[in-house]
């Protein structure tokens, strides 16, 4: 039998027949966005040529949301009606909310989102050939609704009746109002608020280049969006914060974060919310929760915020311990435990709130995709077996079932 050419694994990439293959797309350019630009050398990050620094500063989310979209900040007027289109979206059809109540309540919190997302289609009038259209407003519908959808499910899954927005909340606000009945005090708003707006967009992450592969078939935004939900769910993507915060409280004390690290790293294990594949130095965003953190850590309980410094204090004395000239940074992930934590938001909900700040980055990244569209193939490199003869059945042998 003829054996496919061998392949050798060398790190990040696998050479095979004279063909270099990037396993994960590592340093590979596959298109171009006008949307937002990492440089991981130096720690940057901008959002359409706005530095994440002023923005997490001065700039609103719905702020955020209208310059993705639409590509430049709003002026007051502009800004206005914007807030009236999201709050006009907000409200979740009747049938979507019957759909989670029918949901057993110990569902998983972004299994029931990605299939609400991809159910917000069904109550959208639809096309001829059964797509739906893919535009702004189509945008607005799905950032508007994400943290409606988050919220009621929150309160349904707690044996509570969903609340209805209020229209002259803001995103940040309305959200946690959704979840409580009561309007959040302006530290609690400010912070999500300033959340949202650090996660809103990062280039081709995982989850943007999943809908933009969707989208380049012509599928539409709701095909594409619940592609990116989905992608997001994953640890190594937007899983890792609510592992993050398993592992605060399993350290439960500063005093034991060096020993919690070690232990972690002795079993193999990574310690989640640490290190990016793009930023070389501290991810920016990082310094902004971790200022967030703190701050809600002395209206609430600061252990978590002690915890957390500590832990990463930890984490990057043990690595350069064991391997010098190594260091080891927060990554966005990392603070973002303590924050949602003091705001009173469970755990298995973190993953769902990236979701509502990313949703304005994805459906922007859709609508550049289908703007300039074309579909996105992959070539891959065989590794199988060669032209392999055909063997009737009855000449194939016994052998034991197969059962995985």
């Amino acid at each position: 039998m003829e054996i496919a050419s061998k392949v050798r694994i060398v790190p990040g990439r696998m050479i095979s027949s004279g063909t270099i293959v990037d396993r994960g797309l590592e340093g590979v350019v596959v298109g171009s966005t006008d949307l937002s630009s990492v440089d991981g050398a130096v720690g940057r990050l901008t959002y359409r040529g706005y530095d994440i620094h002023d923005l997490a500063a001065y700039a609103g989310f719905e702020e955020v949301c209208y310059l993705l979209l639409f590509g430049q900040l709003p002026n007051s007027f502009q800004l206005a009606d914007f807030n009236v289109r999201l709050a006009a979206n907000r409200a979740l059809p009747p049938q979507l909310t019957d759909l989670m109540k029918a949901t057993p309540a110990g569902a998983w919190p972004m299994d029931v989102l990605r299939t609400a997302v991809s159910a917000l289609a069904l109550f959208t009038p639809h096309l001829e050939d059964g797509t739906h259209l893919s535009n702004p407003r189509a945008a607005i519908h799905l950032i508007a609704k994400t943290p409606a959808i988050v919220a009621a499910w929150d309160r349904i899954r707690r044996g509570l009746e969903p609340i209805a927005p209020e229209p002259h909340l803001s995103t940040a606000a309305n959200f946690l109002y959704m979840r409580t009945g009561r309007a959040p005090g302006p530290e609690a708003e400010r912070a999500l608020d300033t959340y949202l707006v650090l996660l809103a967009d990062h280039s081709y992450n995982a989850s943007t280049f999943a809908a933009r592969v969707t989208a380049s078939t012509r599928a539409d935004i709701y095909a594409a969006a619940t592609s990116a939900v989905a992608t997001l769910e994953g640890d190594l993507h937007g899983g890792a914060p609510g592992k993050v915060m398993a592992a605060i409280l399993e350290a439960g004390t500063p005093d034991r974060a060096e020993e919690y690290v070690r232990a972690t790293l002795a079993r193999g294990e990574r310690i989640m919310g640490m290190g990016h594949r793009e930023y070389k130095i501290r991810d920016p965003r990082a310094q902004h929760l971790e200022a967030m953190a703190k701050a809600l850590g002395g209206v609430s309980d600061g252990t978590w915020y002690d915890v957390a410094r500590a832990l990463e204090d930890a984490a990057d004395r043990v690595l350069r311990e064991e391997k010098p000239g190594s260091a080891i940074f927060a990554n966005v992930e990392f603070y973002t435990a303590p924050t949602l934590y003091a705001l009173g938001i469970p755990p298995d909900e973190f993953t769902c709130l990236f979701a509502c700040a990313r949703m304005a980055g994805w459906t922007a990244h859709i609508l550049e995709q289908l703007a300039n569209n074309r579909l996105i193939r992959p070539q891959a490199a065989y590794t199988g077996a060669g032209v392999t003869p055909w063997v009737p059945l009855e000449r194939r042998g016994a052998g034991k079932a197969d059962r995985g």
